[in-house]
């Protein structure tokens, strides 16, 4: 039996010691996941926001974007982006197809993300779209009653 005022053996201790270690190591290997993860995220969203914001430029803008290929190098919170943008015609004859490459310019092998959409000619000036919330004179939206 051991006496009250004896301390821990050298094995119990390093036992207890490889415990602790292998729990540390588990900590840290998740927050390490959660650092990429969030990293990832962070440039998903940013990349997003990049291309999402270059086909509105394209759609709201006052010509019609030519066919072809073209590359803009970007700011955006701090970093320098590659902006691919390919218009391609479609079978459509007043649509054109518009896909947005986004990737880091340190990193010019992986698109982060990408984004297509499809683009109509500009209004024509002067045109006015219709107002689809305001309700028309003579019609309050309960029919005619005779």
């Amino acid at each position: 039996m051991r006496s009250p005022d004896q301390g821990f053996t050298l094995i119990e201790v390093m036992v207890a010691l490889v415990i602790v270690a292998l729990g540390m190591m588990a900590v840290n290997t998740q927050l390490n996941r959660y650092v990429v993860a969030s990293a990832y995220v962070e440039q998903k969203t940013l990349a997003s926001w990049i291309a999402t914001n270059k086909l509105t430029e394209l759609s709201v803008g006052s010509t019609w974007p030519v066919v072809g290929d073209y590359a803009e190098d970007v700011e955006f919170a701090g970093q320098q982006w590659r902006c691919d943008v390919v218009v391609s015609e479609t079978d459509v004859a007043n649509l054109h197809r518009v896909d947005v490459s986004v990737r880091l310019l340190a990193e010019p092998d992986r698109v982060v993300h990408k984004v297509s959409a499809l683009i109509e000619p500009p209004a024509p000036p002067g045109f006015l779209p219709p107002q689809w919330s305001i309700p028309q004179r003579g019609n309050r939206g309960g029919g005619e009653r005779g």
